[in-house]
């Protein structure tokens, strides 16, 4: 073979190497961009020293600022924390409402699939947080605060 065509060779399998490496790079890229959009809304995470209320308020006025409610975050923020202390584990002593916004646990089931989305992957338990104060935030954006009689915050 000749200098010239082993030069040519050369490049060709350099460039073909170049061509899947990249083709590969793009695969990967494109395989990882849907869960990385997948995790719904205000998946923000907790900050390493921020406590679980500041955490709350800082979740409630994500879920506020994507869907406006009356009176905006600050009643918002004054229902949870008449409701729940804005702590996302808090019951009523009957054990009847539970969660961020003391939502009733015959009708949580309803409302999660009502207000929430497959994609957002948000967890279906009521004492998950994020999860109350997102479906509760939609609720009051659709409905208003009427289950809440939220006539004192606002």
């Amino acid at each position: 073979m000749e200098t010239e065509d082993r030069r040519t060779v050369g490049t060709r399998s350099r460039v073909a190497a170049l061509a899947l490496v990249v083709a590969l790079t793009g695969s990967l890229l494109l395989v990882a961009a849907p869960s990385a959009q997948a995790t719904g809304p205000c998946d923000f995470g907790r900050g390493e020293d921020q406590g679980v209320r500041a955490y709350m308020r800082d979740v409630i006025r994500c879920a506020v600022d994507r869907w406006s409610v009356r009176g905006g975050p600050r009643t918002a923020l004054c229902i949870a924390k008449r409701e729940s202390g804005l702590l996302p584990w808090a019951e009523s002593s009957d054990g009847i409402n539970k969660g961020l916004y003391q939502q009733h646990v015959d009708y949580w089931a309803n409302n999660y699939d009502t207000y929430a989305r497959p994609a957002w992957a948000l967890e279906k338990r009521i004492l998950n947080g994020r999860t109350n104060a997102i479906v509760s935030i939609r609720m009051a954006h659709a409905g208003g605060w009427g289950p809440w009689g939220g006539g004192d915050c606002g």
